[in-house]
């Protein structure tokens, strides 16, 4: 881990580990995330870097910690534009739709934005108002993502949502009615949950045609409330098993192509945000918590920023967000690539492996003695010049991931 307190110019500068053994030809798409770390209930199952809500939000001098974390970054990124910037949380929805619009126009101030570039905000039905969503349109979103989780008010009560089944259809009808893109956020294999209330789960969801639908395992995460106290009745792994089946069926018979271990889409809808990630992009991280992933040509950086709120405002007033970063080690990247790559239902073309890592050729024979092992194992398949999970790729993805670890690591 490098000096926290080392000034970003000079990380771009520096070395680390692999000097030598990465050699980029051209930078990938970047992309900007802005973690707004409140929401109004930490919930049981929740690991992210998110914070219940005590007193009144402090909107203005987090944004304006924002903007001074941006302004520290820049010369990690000068000349190139980004393709999407997203809004995650926490519940990002607390933010007034001003504030929104004044922090997309800062950014807009110092980072060019491709003329189509997709801008997304995480919503909570617990924070709707129906004026509110219209406005987040006009300030620039052109996409809302909303964390329904469930329709189900038994279900949600289980799990500990602030809202309501009431609550999430009406907010459901709503942003169906303001943004042509959005995305409904479901989760599955929920306390009590049997497949005909997944049913009904997905029979509130698919009547509001939405045009992406990300749907997630309830897993018991380390550090949450739901890892030292689950709560009865989870469904077990055969049950869960056969929900996912029902959720890839029923999707694919509602126009919503799986395009990735969690996503179903339609045409023309698919995540630009998320599918950076997957294909190995890079991506500026901003606010508490945040991490990044930056591309130059000799080395891949990682940061991350102070975790817990007051402090990252405290540290990026004085130019200081990074609270730790470290150039990843060449050894490293196959696996990393292909943590994300493969999670892609269309996979991905055999040269972005080497354009997005700039792996030298011998590491590379390497990896390819390891995609054959692969699909040795009936795991991936080639399809013309791009290497595809299979179906049984799709169900063992952990240990398809894992082949590429490097050699020392223990799995």
């Amino acid at each position: 881990m490098a000096d926290a307190n080392a000034a970003p110019a000079d990380a771009a500068r520096g070395g680390g580990g692999s000097e030598g053994a990465i050699r980029l030809t051209a930078l990938p798409p970047l992309a900007l995330y802005l973690h707004l770390p409140w929401c109004l209930r930490k919930c049981p199952y929740c690991d992210f870097n998110s914070h219940a809500l005590r007193g009144e939000l402090p909107e203005a001098a987090y944004l304006a910690a924002l903007v001074a974390d941006l302004e520290a970054a820049l010369p990690l990124v000068w000349g190139r534009r980004l393709i999407s910037v997203f809004f995650g949380g926490g519940t990002p929805s607390l933010f007034s739709p001003a504030g929104v619009e004044r922090l997309l126009a800062d950014v807009r101030a110092r980072l060019p934005l491709l003329p189509d570039a997709e801008v997304t905000l995480e919503a909570n039905p617990g924070t709707f108002e129906r004026e509110r969503f219209r406005a987040y349109r006009a300030a620039g979103v052109t996409r809302l993502s909303i964390g329904v989780q469930s329709f189900d008010d038994r279900a949600l009560r289980a799990i500990g949502r602030v809202h309501d089944a009431a609550q999430a259809r009406a907010a459901v009808a709503e942003v169906a009615a303001t943004f042509e893109t959005f995305n409904l956020d479901l989760m599955y294999a929920l306390p009590g949950q049997d497949l005909a209330a997944l049913d009904r789960d997905l029979d509130v969801a698919l009547a509001f045609a939405p045009p992406h639908l990300s749907i997630y395992h309830l897993s018991l995460e380390p550090n949450t409330v739901f890892a030292t106290r689950p709560p009865p009745g989870l469904p077990d792994e055969d049950l869960a098993s056969d929900m996912l089946d029902r959720i890839v069926a029923r999707t694919a018979a509602a126009g919503l192509q799986r395009y990735e271990v969690s996503a179903f889409a339609r045409a023309r809808h698919r995540c630009a945000h998320n599918l950076n990630y997957w294909t190995y992009g890079d991506y500026l991280g901003l606010g508490a918590g945040a991490h990044s992933k930056l591309s130059f040509p000799d080395r891949i950086l990682r940061q991350v920023r102070w975790r817990e709120p007051a402090a990252y405002m405290r540290q990026a007033r004085r130019g200081r967000a990074v609270s730790g970063e470290h150039a990843v080690p060449a050894a490293e990247l196959p696996f990393e690539f292909m943590l994300n790559a493969l999670r892609l239902a269309e996979g991905f073309e055999w040269p972005l492996l080497a354009a997005r890592t700039g792996l030298a050729a011998a590491v590379l024979q390497d990896v390819q003695q390891r995609v054959e092992q692969a699909i040795g194992r009936g795991w991936l398949r080639r399809q013309g010049a791009r290497l595809v999970p299979t179906p049984r790729g799709f169900d063992f993805l952990s240990e398809v991931q894992q082949l590429f670890l490097p050699p020392s690591t223990p799995v």
